[in-house]
């Protein structure tokens, strides 16, 4: 690539990200106005047509790092990976 081809790709990969922003938050925004309709109706499956939506809680459990790394050290350092990794950044 020569460098205006590069240039040429940052803005174009600059401006794919600004539009993936905006519709990540426009279909949150969907998905908030569908929960609140559910929330209302009260009820956590709702069939319209071809699609099944569910809107149910659930519970998760996880280990707490950071207080096993404060609490236990050795048992922490012990434990943890450490893993390398390539960030790519468009600044």
């Amino acid at each position: 690539m020569t460098n205006n081809d590069i240039i040429k790709a940052a803005r174009d990969y600059r401006e794919l990200q600004a539009m993936i922003r905006e519709l990540e938050a426009e279909a949150e925004a969907v998905k908030a106005a569908i929960a609140a309709t559910m929330d209302a109706q009260g009820v956590d499956t709702l069939q319209a047509d071809i699609f099944t939506i569910k809107y149910t809680a659930y519970t998760t459990q996880r280990i707490d790092a950071t207080a096993i790394r404060k609490e236990l050290p050795d048992v922490a350092a012990r434990y943890t990976k450490t893993a390398e990794a390539r960030r790519f950044q468009v600044a």
